[in-house]
């Protein structure tokens, strides 16, 4: 799998950044990434998919080798970004064929764009998006009026460990913990070669500062329902059957309200994708391709 570097000034003014593949003429794929992540951790899973697809891959505001651009602009502004870079590079590529895929954090913010440009893709996957629930969206916006917006999620990432002595460090303390418990060799391996970032001799640091990915998880999106409600490509959203229990939760209920959503329900935890990629991209690649 080749993929080429690209580089967005965007509209906020900071770049945004992240990796493309040579056109083909194959139908073009748009993913993003989940919070604290960057592109190319999801490698294995993508390499399947470059047999099917050309890519390209964004890294969101902060994350990956786009710029930390200062305060996080929110959900909402990040899909607009995002699908401005897109706009900017896609022309390349030719009249085919466009879909959408993005895990959690990128999930949601590819339903934003979905629901906000109808006319850019045609079909979607949707990976363990976190939508929330319209009651729990009720709850964190009532807090966020009274200026309590930490949860013990957050909290946890603003205490992360972002910095090691090497590549090899970093890969021994993270290695089957936490988040990365289950995952395949090759991702995590994945996620150690392009999520760190080298300090000029001063040792290794990851890209997405925790502070950043600790804003991500204490803010949501505006109008999320609404947007979602608007979707018209068709779009399945596949969730783990070990993932948290909202995210099924709201993948019923949008494929209850919104004919364009279906839902299906996969082996493994909220980074399925992570720990069985020919799984993930075989469900992937058939429903974007209509099989």
């Amino acid at each position: 799998m080749m993929l080429l570097p690209w580089s967005h000034k965007t509209s906020a003014g900071f770049a945004l950044s992240g990796w493309y593949s040579p056109p083909t003429g194959k139908p073009l794929l748009h993913f993003l990434h989940g919070n604290g992540f960057c592109g190319r951790t999801y490698e294995p899973f993508i390499e399947r998919l470059a047999e099917h697809f050309d890519l390209w891959l964004c890294d969101l505001q902060g994350h990956g080798d786009s710029e930390h651009g200062g305060t996080f602009l929110g959900w909402n502004r990040n899909a607009e970004l995002a699908l401005e870079a897109f706009e900017a590079g896609r022309g390349r590529y030719g009249d085919v064929p466009r879909y959408a895929c993005g895990h959690s954090f990128g999930g949601v913010l590819s339903g934003l764009i979905l629901g906000t440009r109808p006319d850019v893709f045609q079909r979607a996957v949707l990976l363990d998006p976190v939508v929330f629930p319209p009651r729990l969206l009720a709850m964190r916006s009532l807090l966020a009026l009274i200026g309590k917006r930490a949860n013990p999620v957050s909290n946890k990432a603003r205490g992360r460990r972002d910095t090691w002595p090497d590549r090899e460090a970093a890969y021994k303390a993270l290695h089957g913990r936490g988040m990365f418990r289950g995952w395949e060799e090759l991702a995590f391996q994945a996620h150690i070669d392009h999520a760190l970032d080298e300090q000029h001799g001063k040792g290794v640091v990851l890209k997405c500062r925790p502070s950043r990915e600790a804003e991500v998880f204490e803010s949501f999106p505006n109008r999320t329902w609404h947007w979602l409600g608007q979707v018209q490509a068709p779009t399945l959203i596949l969730h783990g059957d070990a993932s948290y229990p909202f995210v099924a939760e709201s993948a019923g209920k949008l494929s209850r309200r919104n004919p364009s959503f279906s839902e299906r329900v996969v082996p493994g935890g909220h980074c399925f994708m992570l720990e069985d990629s020919a799984m993930a991209a075989e469900q992937t690649r058939a429903f974007l391709l209509g099989e």
